[in-house]
Parts: C-alpha cells; structure tokens; sequence
C-alpha cells in the first residue's frame, strides 16, 4: 500500500492506494496546526485508518526541497525523508515540493475539472502551474519532446513588480511592514487582507463594518472572498479585483519565464472559490500586458483547476512513476 500526502501551511490530506485501484481506498484531512509534526500525524492516521501494510510514502509539502528535506515555508515543521522513513519503518520515502506533485497530478484530471480561461493555441511545449492559497507556489513543467516532467521552483518568493501608481503605493505599504515584499504577500490568503488594509487605510476605498468586526482569531480573507463573490461589498470586490490583477499579472511573468507555451494552470484553494474573478477581464488584461511579448502571450492557453485534491492525486502518481 502507498500512502500520500499533501502537505500544506494550513491543511495536510492523506490518502492510501492500493496497488491497481484507480482512487484511494482511503483519505483524510487534518489541521497542521494541531500536531507537532509530520510523523505524529501520519501515526494517528494509520492507527485509526489502516490495518494494511504501507510499504511506501511519498508527500508533496509547501517550501524548497534540498536532499529529500524541507523547512516548511509557512508553518515551523522539518521533513526529511530519511527520518521519515527511518521512523515509520518503510521501506521507500519521497519527499516533494507541493507544487511539483500539484504539476504530477495535472494529467489525472478530467476535462470538467478545469475552466478555461482563454483557449490560445496548441502548441508542444513547457507548461507552468501557479497557485495561490496558504502561500504562492509555482513549478515548471518541462517538455521533453514526448511528455511533461515536472520540477519545482520558489518563484512565488521573487521580488513584488508593481505595475502602475496604485501598485507602487500597495508596495510601499507592505514594504513598511516586511522586509522583503514578494509575490506571496500578496497572493496568498493572508494577503487578500492585506489588500483589504490598503486600500482601505490609504483612503482608496470605504471600511466594510463586517470585516472591521472580525476579531483577530478570525481569518477576515474568508469574509472578503465571500461578499466580493456575493457583490454584497463595493470595498471587498475592489480587494478581489485588485487580488486578480496581480494574479494574472505574476503568471504572466511565469509563463515567460518558462516559456510555458503548452499551456499556463492556475491553481490553489482560492481560484475554484472566485472563478467569475478570474473570467471577468482583469486577469487576462494583467496576463497579456508584456509589451513586446504580448502577442506571446495571448496564444497560450490557460485554465483554472477545480479540483483542490490534485496535489494529493499528484504524489500519488509521482510515487508510483518511481516504484
């Protein structure tokens, strides 16, 4: 029996194949939050879930995998393959960037599982997958000629490229409060927030009193998706809006830099919740606009992935293509 696992800032999903069944025999969802690391968690998941033999592990997890080890980006757990598999006792343990294993799962999906969102033209070539949820990952996919292989990146954390006054305004603001302003401060969960806070303190948009009494303990970026969807709030529509802009923006600098004219996946736990966001025209505008590379751009497909499962799918495909 294989087990796999996505393991993110937020979330971790389990799930157990049986060699030959076409899904999981078994899967769960646990909050990273309420254990102290990997291994106590998948323990209390075989102990309760499995009487079968598991004789192999492979987990996709949100951070830079170096020699089968990973500190995660968003959450202060370490995960090695090798003491995974020294403590587990199994016999083969692979240990991946979320996003590749998101990449691995791509062809596993069925046509309904995706919404295009321009259909450019069909051509043999790297692909590239972006996702925005606890954080923002990304991953290449390599055209060899004959498939797609895989191979993980930390592009989400490049430096922020504004790209007009409103843009540079949001830069200086975050910049007051990090360090280093990339990407994933803004696309992210907790960066939808941080719209929220800029424009609503920099006077380009009205307080919503719904967000404002929002406790601290809860996740206020919930609320915002929600009324911006339901066109119950101007404010929290313009904090979507905006979210997308960047969005778009940042898969076009993707798309370029892999040169992904195969085709460009957005994907994540947020997109499936906005996708009427991601087909109004403000993310293909922000996609497209490259200057001279423009017409580049407009002939590469792109499509949003519905299915929040796929890097589960993923490291289950990714394990078995080395078995």
């Amino acid at each position: 029996m294989l087990l796999a696992g996505d393991v993110g800032g937020t979330k971790v999903r389990l799930a157990l194949y049986a060699p030959g069944a076409a899904g999981s025999v078994k899967e769960r969802r646990y909050l990273s939050k309420d254990y102290p690391d990997l291994s106590s968690l998948i323990e209390e998941f075989l102990k309760e879930e499995s009487s079968e033999l598991i004789t192999s592990l492979c987990v996709g997890v949100a951070g830079a995998v170096v020699d089968g080890r990973c500190r995660e980006t968003n959450f202060p757990w370490i995960i090695d393959a090798h003491l995974l598999k020294e403590q587990l006792q199994l016999d083969k343990v692979w240990v991946s960037n979320d996003l590749e294993a998101h990449a691995w799962g791509l062809k596993m999906l069925k046509k309904e599982e995706f919404v295009l969102l321009q259909a450019g033209k069909k051509i043999e070539g790297n692909q590239a997958l972006v996702s925005a949820g606890t954080g923002l990952g990304e991953v290449g996919l390599f055209w060899d000629g004959e498939k797609h292989l895989p191979f993980a990146c930390e592009g989400g954390h490049v430096d922020y490229a504004p790209t007009n006054e409103t843009e540079c305004a949001l830069w200086q603001f975050l910049k007051e409060e990090f360090e280093h302003v990339s990407y994933e401060r803004i696309l992210c969960g907790s960066g939808i927030y941080a719209l929220y806070r800029f424009l609503t303190l920099s006077g380009r948009a009205q307080k919503d009193p719904d967000i404002e009494k929002l406790s601290s303990k809860d996740e206020p970026q919930k609320l915002i998706t929600e009324k911006a969807v339901k066109k119950s709030s101007k404010t929290c529509m313009d904090v979507l809006e905006l979210f997308i802009s960047i969005y778009g923006a940042e898969c076009g600098n993707t798309a370029l830099k892999f040169l992904s004219v195969g085709g460009l996946f957005v994907g994540g736990g947020i997109a499936p919740h906005v996708v009427p966001f991601f087909k109004a025209k403000n993310f293909l505008n922000a996609f497209r606009n490259k200057g001279r590379f423009s017409e580049l751009l407009d002939k590469i497909p792109v499509a949003l992935v519905l299915n929040e499962k796929t890097a589960l799918l993923g490291a289950a495909r990714y394990a078995q293509e080395r078995e």
